[in-house]
């Protein structure tokens, strides 16, 4: 097992649940991260889909010792060079390009990128990868997909994200090639708007305690 690989299992295997977060404002990033980790989750991701993004990582990097945060919706080799810059402690892609990987292989931070299908997850297994996201979840198949995978390809682990919510996060935490999952209910966009820091740290304390005993 790589370096880098194992970084990252170190990092996803800290908690069962990743939020996957939307930072509108960049004032709101330091104390979301904060009631995060009070609450059992410090490793974030912060998606590439507003213009905060890059300052809220950067902001968090900075000022959230306690929290490890990583940048996702990563699309293309200069999204990761800018996410690795302000600060990211890991990378995430929905899918993969050979121009994702060559920006992977130019850096120590490691790379959670995204497949789907057989093929991609054995493409990804031969370029060294064992730990893939598996997106979109619950529309590429949900739990039962990603089981048929665990047999075949026995030696590669997930983490899922999309269409996860605590109604199903143990039907996907269960399986045995799931690492950890990804959900973006944890911290839901009103109460970030409303800055109800209180609630999504009580969220987060939830989403700790999942998968225990399944």
């Amino acid at each position: 097992m790589n370096k880098k690989t194992e970084t990252l299992l170190e990092i996803l295997t800290g908690q069962p649940v990743i939020p996957v977060l939307k930072v509108e404002r960049v004032a709101d990033a330091v104390p979301l991260a904060c009631a995060l980790a009070k609450g059992g989750l410090p490793a974030i991701e912060i998606t590439l889909r507003t213009e905060a993004a890059l300052d809220a990582i950067r902001l968090v990097a900075d000022e959230v010792p306690e929290a490890i945060v990583g940048a996702g919706t990563i699309l293309n080799g200069k999204d990761f060079t800018r996410a690795v810059s302000a600060g990211s402690k890991f990378i995430v892609s929905p899918g993969t390009t050979q121009e994702l990987l060559d920006a992977a292989s130019q850096s120590s931070v490691p790379l959670l990128p995204g497949a789907v299908t057989a093929s991609e997850v054995m493409a990804m297994r031969d370029e060294g990868y064992r730990v893939l996201k598996f997106f979109p979840a619950e529309q590429a198949g949900g739990a039962s997909y990603l089981k048929s995978l665990s047999s075949p390809i026995a030696d590669m682990r997930f983490c899922p994200t999309g269409g996860i919510s605590p109604k199903n996060a143990n039907d996907y935490l269960s399986l045995p090639n799931v690492v950890c999952i990804g959900g973006s209910w944890v911290a839901p966009d009103d109460l970030i708007a409303k800055g109800d820091w209180d609630a999504i740290e009580a969220l987060a304390k939830e989403a700790a305690k999942l998968g225990a005993g399944s």
